[in-house]
């Protein structure tokens, strides 16, 4: 059975997000050499916002946010301050004191309390292959941590 263009354009996207994942930590953990993590963090954003400013003026994105509402621009205000801001701080310390190959596997435990989230907040179906898989991601992160 072969994949949809759905499946396979976000397998695509999933496997092309996991490359840039995998290799920004070791980008990070080596410019958090020369800097604390506030500014580590603060370079990393006034970078992205720079780009992401460039590409809206470019291609009329202005236009777009505007017609955003107040509930999706909110929840995604939240999770930025949550991930962008809250969780990358932390990964920051983290990988300022810790190695990469150590800080990034528990980092990467992230699914499980993805996945309590979606079952608790948005009521997706809470699977035993979805609580398996969780379990494995956690059972991964074990061996990794040494």
């Amino acid at each position: 059975m072969g994949l949809t263009a759905n499946q396979l354009g976000f397998t695509v996207f999933a496997v092309t997000a996991a490359l840039f994942w995998g290799v920004a930590p070791v980008l990070a953990r080596a410019g958090l050499a020369g800097t604390d993590p506030v500014s580590g963090l603060t370079i990393r954003t006034l970078g992205i916002a720079a780009v992401l400013t460039v590409y809206a003026l470019a291609t009329g994105g202005l236009t777009r946010l505007a017609g955003v509402g107040w509930k999706p621009a909110s929840l995604l205000l939240a999770e930025g301050i949550l991930a962008s801001l809250l969780g990358h701080l932390a990964y920051f310390y983290a990988l300022k004191l810790g190695q990469a190959g150590q800080v990034v596997p528990i980092a990467a435990s992230y699914p499980l309390f993805a996945v309590l989230a979606a079952a608790l907040i948005l009521g997706e179906p809470l699977t035993w292959t979805r609580a398996a898989g969780a379990l494995l991601v956690v059972g991964g992160v074990w061996l990794l941590r040494s």
